[in-house]
């Protein structure tokens, strides 16, 4: 067991292309950003375990005691557990959760209590951990917060029960899991992001563990050629959204209109693979055409999307104009009209590398 205090971070995303197609099978583009999510564990003899999420207002504690009587045989013994509506049920009554009904904050200490149960069970004793997370994402913001949130925790929670190797050595400033840890930090991240949103596509929590640009398809990953920096600048509209309604309307719309809202998430891959071909041309030899196909891709998603996937709201045009004005290609995905615009500044003569 852990003795030490363990310091987590993960980054943020934003997805350059098939957002919400991704969701049913597409290919999918995302990048990591500079922006993380923090976690500090601090190992306890209390015999609590405190949850302190500073960003959203959220402090509990819990006795491990009390913990350790619950019934926890609906987490099943073996690999990683999938989380089931009943399982979610059964924690908000620990929690003292409304059953009716779960906002935001309440679902990341629904996702905290599911992965302490589920990666701790197989210790003799519940540990007691003092446990913090702070953010520089805005959460609702289409950034990745809930899974950077979920990445963190489940590092965390694993290292502290020997399930996966502490990385750091002594002297180490700062260092990172091998490959197949990465992967189980993974799986049990796409958990976390599964109590919160549903039915996740699982590219939030990849890019979160891996970091760089990544292409995804259910639930394959690979790694992008290291091509030239884009100029992306994200605006944050302050209005929240939520992943988990958003993925829902589009599903019902997916029912009801198929023959008009398939053809689109296949547009929009094809928008993905589009984009994926030019990056990997501009990791050899970038040309200013280059820059103008990817300065094209966003505005015929934004043009074509709403048609078959209407979450847009009153404010995107107000927050459009100003980056009209400014010369600046939109890049409006639907999930980001409620949340974080992604604006392609256009090409200039100095060249950024992507890290």
């Amino acid at each position: 067991m852990l003795s030490e205090v363990l310091l987590v971070s993960a980054p943020g995303k934003v997805i350059l292309h098939g957002e919400h197609a991704v969701v049913h099978g597409k290919v999918a583009l995302a990048v990591a950003l500079n922006l993380r999510t923090f976690l500090r564990l601090q190992p306890q003899t209390s015999g609590k375990v405190s949850l302190n999420l500073p960003n959203i207002g959220i402090k509990q504690t819990w006795e491990v005691a009390r913990l350790q009587l619950l019934d926890t045989s609906f987490l099943e013994q073996g690999d990683v557990t999938a989380p089931t509506p009943e399982h979610l049920e059964k924690l908000k009554e620990v929690a003292g959760l409304s059953v009716d009904g779960v906002d935001t904050k309440n679902l990341a200490v629904l996702a905290f209590l599911y992965l302490y149960l589920a990666i701790c069970r197989k210790q003799r004793v519940l540990p007691s951990l003092d446990i913090v997370v702070w953010s520089e994402l805005p959460p609702g913001a289409g950034l990745g917060s809930s899974a950077a949130y979920s990445v963190c925790l489940a590092a965390a929670l694993l290292t502290t029960c020997e399930e996966i190797n502490n990385p750091l050595k002594d002297g180490d400033g700062i260092s990172r899991w091998p490959e197949e840890e990465l992967k189980s930090i993974n799986k049990w991240a796409f958990q976390g992001e599964r109590v919160i949103h549903g039915n996740p596509s699982g590219v939030d929590n990849a890019i979160s563990t891996w970091g760089g640009a990544l292409r995804y398809q259910q639930g394959r990953m690979l790694s992008l050629k290291r091509p030239p920096t884009l100029q992306i600048l994200l605006t944050d509209t302050k209005v929240p959204r939520s992943t988990k309604a958003l993925v829902a309307g589009v599903r019902n719309r997916l029912i009801r209109f198929p023959e008009i809202v398939a053809p689109l998430l296949t547009s929009i891959e094809a928008i993905s693979l589009e984009c994926e071909r030019v990056l990997g041309e501009m990791a050899a030899a970038p040309a200013l055409e280059q820059y103008l196909v990817l300065e094209q891709c966003p505005v015929i998603a934004a043009v074509s999307a709403p048609c078959g996937i209407p979450v847009c709201i009153p404010l995107r045009n107000e927050t459009i104009k100003p980056a009209s004005w400014g010369d600046i290609t939109s890049s409006l995905p639907p999930s980001v009209w409620e949340g974080e615009v992604c604006l392609h500044q256009p090409l200039e003569e100095k060249e950024l590398r992507l890290n």
